[in-house]
């Protein structure tokens, strides 16, 4: 079947659409039609790093839509059926045994890219990103990341549920499970720091946001953070929970310094290598904790957060900024200047 696709045909180049042909789904799959998929770093990260080799390729791990079939296998989902796509996961590891499918031992299902379900000309396009590969109008999925969703929620709200979200959130809820009355630091006000925002007030917590830009400082504000400051402020001492999701070793290193003894940092931006002061460690019986995807399982947390976001109790609209698929290029250089918190596209829009 011919679809649209938003390739990256050559490393780190940009995002160009492109009619490619896409495989009926096998036993194991499911084919989904595309209503919404956010734009995460993520996304922007790894077309810079991916190698030529592995190209074109079509990236998005961030897509909601509706089932248009699965293969003879499949017996979570139907066609029809409302769905957000999330991480993919073996469900068969020790790891996935115990309940930690963002752990899953075979992490390349999500990263290494497969050449057998896209084509164009003939010739393979690499897809399979997350198990879904997202930017495109149809999309190839397993039923370990495909999670059935009320058919009344906004695709534009439940794609970003997939990964950023649920990251931030994930991580208050799950990891570090904050007591009423607890203070939260958040360093970055993005789509992840401020969906732990949303969480951590969700547990009337007192939460501190760190962020340089004075647009996002306001709307963490708006959100319910208690202060904003930006990153030249000292804080020492005051947290009982940090979330770093910068990734930058200077701004990890002032997260340490901000926690109260035995308080948690929870690390979740990708960055460089960070050094923190071990004796400050030691003596405080602080807690260093690297985050993927929130500790999530998307089954259990995703509905947890469309019913948090029907109630009116985690405002996730607030977040989102539309474009149509056509744009995605702007859309991506909007996030990457920092001009939308989370971008999201809506496909069949003009």
């Amino acid at each position: 079947m011919r679809i649209e696709a938003a390739l990256v045909e050559q490393p780190g180049g940009p995002f160009v659409l492109r009619d490619v042909e896409i495989a009926e789904p096998r036993a194991d799959e499911i084919l989904v039609r595309i209503s919404a998929a956010g734009i995460c770093h993520t996304d922007l990260i790894m077309r810079g790093r991916w190698p030529a080799a592995r190209l074109p390729m079509v990236f998005g791990h961030e897509g909601a839509g509706i089932v248009e079939a699965a293969g003879d296998a499949v017996v979570t989902v139907r066609p029809g059926d409302h769905v957000c796509l999330s991480f993919r996961s073996c469900g068969t590891c020790s790891e996935c045994s115990a309940g930690q499918p963002a752990y899953c031992l075979d992490s390349a299902v999500n990263t290494r890219g497969v050449s057998t379900t896209l084509s164009r000309a003939g010739r393979p396009v690499f897809g399979g990103f997350f198990g879904q590969s997202s930017f495109a109008t149809y999309a190839i999925t397993y039923p370990s990341n495909t999670v059935p969703i009320p058919a009344d929620f906004p695709a534009a709200l439940a794609a970003p549920l997939g990964c950023g979200v649920q990251t931030g959130a994930g991580t208050v809820f799950t990891v570090l499970d904050p007591s009423p009355g607890d203070t939260v630091v958040i360093f970055g006000a993005g789509g992840v720091g401020l969906s732990a925002l949303l969480a951590a007030r969700t547990r009337d917590c007192r939460v501190i946001v760190v962020e340089p830009q004075p647009a996002r400082r306001e709307l963490a504000r708006a959100l319910g953070a208690a202060e904003t400051v930006e990153p030249g402020v000292e804080l020492r001492q005051i947290a009982h929970h940090a979330i770093d999701t910068t990734g930058r070793p200077d701004t990890i290193a002032r997260a340490v310094t901000a926690l109260r003894r035995r308080g948690t940092l929870a690390l979740v931006g990708i960055g460089g290598s960070a050094s923190v002061d071990i004796m400050t460690v030691l003596a405080g019986g602080i807690r260093i904790r690297g985050v993927i995807e929130g500790d999530a399982d998307p089954f259990r947390l995703l509905p947890e957060l469309i019913a948090l976001q029907q109630a009116g109790r985690f405002p996730l609209e607030r977040l989102v900024t539309t474009y149509p698929f056509g744009a995605i290029e702007a859309a991506a250089q909007d996030a990457l200047d920092g001009r939308t918190i989370k971008p999201v596209l809506l496909f069949g829009e003009p």
